[in-house]
């Protein structure tokens, strides 16, 4: 990104802005095995056609996804399979400061007398 005009770089977060949405990543992920029509990805998602559709449409404006119409229906598909490339890095970057984290609390568990147990009431 060095030396890129302000206006590549509005591009650049436009198309991060396109990945920073969970139901556009749950698209992205389930356009992954191949095409799906609106209402196939509306009821993996759990949301509304219209829902989806909107999603889609900033997805195709991103020129991540494109659409084919058959009927009355709209296929989507990706246009560009390196976004996944992007999103397994992000995802395995992700990963390895989880288990940094959870190394770090680790030894502090090591080290930290045991909490007296509670005793039982009679009654």
């Amino acid at each position: 990104m060095e030396g890129l005009p302000p206006e590549a770089l509005e591009q650049v977060a436009a198309y991060f802005q396109a990945l920073s949405e969970p139901t556009r990543l749950q698209i992205l992920n389930l356009l992954r095995s191949g095409e799906r029509s609106v209402g196939e990805l509306a009821q993996l998602c759990g949301y509304t056609s219209a829902n989806i559709s909107r999603h889609l449409a900033f997805l195709t404006q991103q020129g991540l996804v494109e659409r084919e119409s058959r009927g009355t229906s709209g296929y989507y598909r990706i246009v560009d399979p390196n976004v996944y490339a992007l999103c397994d890095l992000v995802c395995g970057n992700i990963a390895r400061q989880l288990e940094r984290r959870a190394s770090g609390r680790a030894v502090f568990a090591r080290t930290a007398p045991a909490a007296p147990k509670a005793r039982a009431r009679r009654t």
